[in-house]
């Protein structure tokens, strides 16, 4: 069915005249006779009667006239839900819990008229990457780990967190009371990370801070969900892990668990927004600058970045 025709008859039956129908379109009044026409052969029924007063819609055409403006209001849906700034901006997090998701509910305060669609699809840099360039969604935060020359031709990246660690322990751990920790101290105690996935940028990372620090990072053991991770190393002297500045985690009150700083140097694991050069929804440009004030000055003290984070 033709819309410009559906739109065309909606006018007509608002104005009662064709002419005025023509003037509120900006078409010619011989444009909308034909378009009625052409409605009318394509529904085999009579619209509208003419009478000296005007155009007077038949019984098929008051049938008609509900569904003709559904018709167009799912139209209008339709579109504002693709168009560039109509729709929402499309974020993959990868967690919920972590510095992205606590940087984009920062940039949904401070633009609270901008939507926003925060999802996660759990997919390391390349998958989330292949995400981006398929439109599938219009940005992802990651560590990128290559240079820009192998990334796709139209992804274009911008480093955007240095998120500094901190060690997670709970109250009988040896290192429970220390204020701040070394990578050093880490050296002698066994940091506990099950679930992460081999070949992963964020494995990478550890494994090199790892090698780095002479650091014993377990992942083996199923995972449960971080509710029972937080629980076992609540009740053991000797668990720990290590986590994000900004990731957010809830526990009982009974539980006593320990952030604690790591520095001298601190261990920061650098992440991108990665985005389309071509993608047009004007809230990307506010979401790049939101994320570059926020980003701030380099750390104070002695930092350890991996090898691609220099």
């Amino acid at each position: 069915m033709d819309l410009d025709a559906v739109r065309t008859f909606v006018a007509a039956a608002d104005a009662g005249q064709f002419q005025d129908a023509a003037a509120a379109l900006s078409i010619t009044q011989q444009a909308v006779s034909k378009r009625i026409a052409a409605l009318e052969k394509d529904l085999q029924v009579r619209l509208f009667t003419r009478t000296p007063r005007g155009a007077q819609l038949t019984v098929d055409g008051q049938a008609f006239l509900p569904h003709a403006r559904e018709l167009l209001r799912v139209e209008a849906r339709a579109d504002a839900s693709v168009r560039p700034g109509r729709r929402a901006l499309r974020v993959d997090v990868h967690s919920r819990r972590t510095a992205p998701a606590v940087l984009l509910q920062d940039f949904h305060r401070a633009y609270p008229r901008i939507d926003l669609d925060v999802v996660t699809l759990d997919a390391d840099v390349h998958a989330a990457t292949a995400a981006v360039e398929a439109g599938t969604v219009d940005a992802t935060f990651h560590a990128v780990t290559v240079p820009a020359r192998r990334l796709p031709g139209a992804i274009r990246t911008a480093r955007v967190i240095d998120e500094r660690h901190e060690l997670l322990v709970g109250p009988r751990h040896a290192l429970a009371a220390a204020r701040a920790v070394t990578p050093a101290q880490l050296a002698e105690h066994r940091i506990w990370m099950p679930g992460m996935a081999v070949g992963t940028e964020w494995s990478d990372y550890y494994d090199e801070l790892a090698a780095a620090f002479g650091l014993t990072i377990d992942r083996i053991g199923p995972v449960f969900g971080n509710e029972a991770l937080l629980a076992e190393i609540a009740d053991s002297p000797t668990l720990a892990t290590l986590a994000g500045e900004r990731t957010r985690y809830l526990w009982p009150d009974s539980y006593d668990l320990r952030r604690i700083p790591v520095r001298d140097p601190a261990p920061i694991y650098p992440m991108s927004l990665i985005w389309r050069a071509d993608n047009p929804h004007p809230a990307l440009p506010k979401l790049r600058d939101h994320l570059a004030a926020r980003r701030g000055d380099a750390p104070d003290g002695q930092v350890w970045l991996p090898k691609w984070g220099h």
